[in-house]
């Protein structure tokens, strides 16, 4: 059953960059989208037309930030650094493989990064944000990072940061966290949506 009344986050993950195509872990380094990541960026935004927004919220690393003035929505949005990407410390650039092979069996959802945050570091962030965002009605719209999304889904359902293992999110793609009969009954109404990303 459908309740419009009832608030919804949109998150908005950002588009393309080099390190994405690559598959190293992109945290706090500052990159830029590739022409492919600015194109779905426009998409993302002729997707999300027509939508209204009580609040936008954007990280403040560019390729979340750019990602929000592309979709045309850079005069209304506001920078919080809560929502910047998990910070991966000793194994930012460094592919999956390559910290395996120093450190075997490593799962970032369990181990978190040395140097960097633990999985509770990112999940009192996500508990921050979540907090604001249950403050706000109507439609609120965040642009932001795969990986910290990923872990505000699971802390958005009550369950451990964890559990973000378990949702894969893809750069430019929608999805939509909110209730079902009452804000006591949080759900994930759409995941992962990237029906307007382009190759």
């Amino acid at each position: 059953m459908n309740h419009p009344t009832l608030p919804e986050v949109y998150l908005a993950r950002h588009g393309e960059t080099a390190w994405a195509i690559s598959g190293q872990h992109t945290g706090l380094t500052d990159i830029h989208l590739t022409p492919k990541g600015e194109h779905n960026a426009k998409n993302l935004g002729e997707r999300l037309h027509g939508l209204e927004f009580s609040r936008i919220f954007t990280s403040p690393l560019q390729r979340a930030n750019r990602t929000c003035e592309l979709a045309g929505f850079g005069g209304r949005s506001r920078r919080d650094p809560d929502l910047v990407e998990w910070n991966y410390g000793d194994y930012e650039g460094k592919k999956t493989a390559e910290i395996r092979a120093i450190n075997p069996g490593w799962q970032l959802f369990d181990d978190g990064c040395p140097g960097g945050e633990s999985v509770a570091d990112v999940a009192a962030r996500a508990d921050r944000v979540i907090a604001h965002l249950r403050e706000i009605e109507g439609r609120a719209l965040l642009f932001g990072h795969g990986h910290f999304f990923r872990v505000l889904a699971a802390r958005w359902l009550g369950r451990p940061a964890g559990d973000g293992r378990f949702y894969l999110l893809g750069t430019a793609s929608l999805s939509v966290l909110g209730y079902e009969h009452n804000t006591d009954e949080p759900v994930i109404r759409l995941w992962n949506d990237d029906r307007h990303v382009k190759d």
